[in-house]
């Protein structure tokens, strides 16, 4: 009997999901909120993006606010090497962003869906979307190259949230 009402659950959720099948033929290089994978040898035939509410700026927050909110998401990511990227970047820049380059970093972590492409956007192996092309993205890709050939194999301890800023 217990089965018999998972069926229907299931017949409507996948009807539900044929509606945001995504052809192949729509364009890569849009920006779209929503989740989607990434998999370079995936067909993407069988593809479902689901949709997800657009990103809004908090503009009802105070600065410090927002930096101990944008320090936590930079440390709690979908993947670790985002994890370790933008909390070492994090870390290191946070305390001496202005207000309009806090506000670009939160629209650059916060927006887009996929964190993959974040990594792929810091690393320089995809363009990033002109909207994210800004200098908080020349920051993040500078801090990325790694030029002092630093061990970044984890996120930093918290106890530097007590220190001072540098």
């Amino acid at each position: 009997m217990a089965v018999a009402s998972v069926f229907p659950a299931l017949a409507r959720m996948l009807a539900l999901s044929r509606r945001h099948l995504v052809s192949p033929s729509l364009s890569v290089t849009s920006f779209r909120r929503c989740y989607r994978g990434d998999s370079p040898t995936d067909s993407q035939k069988d593809m479902i993006e689901i949709p997800l509410p657009p990103w809004q700026e908090r503009t009802d927050e105070s600065i410090e606010t927002k930096r101990a909110r944008l320090l936590y998401e930079s440390r709690k990511r979908g993947m670790l090497e985002n994890c370790i990227l933008l909390s070492l970047f994090a870390k290191e820049y946070l305390h001496h962003m202005t207000e309009k380059q806090l506000n670009l970093y939160d629209r650059l972590i916060n927006e887009p869906s996929n964190d993959w492409d974040i990594y792929y956007w810091a690393t320089e192996a995809k363009p990033a979307p002109e909207i994210f092309e800004n200098e908080v993205m020349a920051l993040l890709r500078d801090f990325a190259k790694n030029k002092n050939k630093e061990q970044r194999l984890r996120a930093p301890d918290l106890e530097y949230l007590f220190e001072k800023p540098r």
